[in-house]
């Protein structure tokens, strides 16, 4: 009874490889179609590390494909739906490179922006973003002064200037606590437009779970842990000649 037991199990394993097998193997040599319809299919059910590699499919084996561009301009977006900034950029930069002509180059360059702009929920995390994100922005502006889509370049310019702004006033208060006032005093200095009335600025509320471990760009309850030391000052700190030359 044992031995014919582990026949059966023998023999559904088997079948369960051969059935694997040959579904691995059917899925290759497909026509562009039915690789665009497969990714179609995981982007509405929301799998997109499938739709990923069914775009690989249909661009390795159907290159020069008409249903090519569409797909990866489709797949930007979605990625952009679902908060994948980076991939986003990564199709998008595919489309310009490959497939994208004068009139799209617009709006691909202005979906680069948003993306960019949408990765920046928590802005005191990332400077360098912010930074790329604002010159992009200029650079849109200048390239197409009437685009249709100058206004929403605009507004979301303002506001990154805004954030760039909250983010050296974080800065510049972590300074003032580990008592560096010339280092703060500097990113006080990097105010980015005078036309913005900056004693109107609301500084933006942390919500009570960041708050927690982050602060609320003022202050934070593990200050006392930070040491008063050169390894916690940043590379562009302003350095007092006097006190450097005390410190030798």
């Amino acid at each position: 009874m044992q031995k014919r037991f582990t026949i059966l199990l023998s023999l559904l394993f088997l079948a369960l490889m051969m059935n694997s097998c040959s579904k691995e193997v059917d899925e290759y040599n497909k026509p562009a179609v039915y690789w665009y319809g497969k990714i179609i299919q995981s982007v509405s059910e929301g799998d997109m590390d499938k739709a990923d590699d069914y775009y690989s499919s249909l661009q390795g084996e159907h290159i020069g494909s008409p249903l090519l561009p569409e797909a990866t301009m489709i797949l930007a977006i979605a990625h952009m739906h679902n908060e994948e900034y980076l991939l986003t950029e990564h199709f998008l930069n595919e489309y310009m490179k490959r497939y994208a002509n004068e009139n799209e180059i617009e709006f691909t360059e202005f979906l680069k922006i948003k993306a960019k702009y949408m990765a920046l929920p928590n802005p005191r995390r990332d400077q360098v973003l912010i930074s790329e994100a604002i010159q992009e922005a200029n650079a849109f502006k200048r390239k197409y002064p009437r685009s249709m889509y100058y206004a929403l370049v605009d507004s979301m310019l303002t506001n990154l200037y805004l954030a760039d702004a909250v983010l050296n006033e974080t800065i510049a208060s972590l300074y003032d606590r580990i008592d560096k006032p010339k280092s703060a005093a500097y990113y006080r200095t990097l105010i980015p437009e005078k036309w913005i009335n900056w004693d109107e600025v609301e500084r933006a509320n942390t919500p009570w779970y960041r708050e927690m471990f982050e602060g609320d760009g003022t202050s934070s309850w593990y200050a006392f842990i930070i040491p008063d030391t050169q390894s916690v000052v940043s590379r562009n700190t302003v350095q007092d000649t006097n006190e450097t030359n005390e410190t030798k």
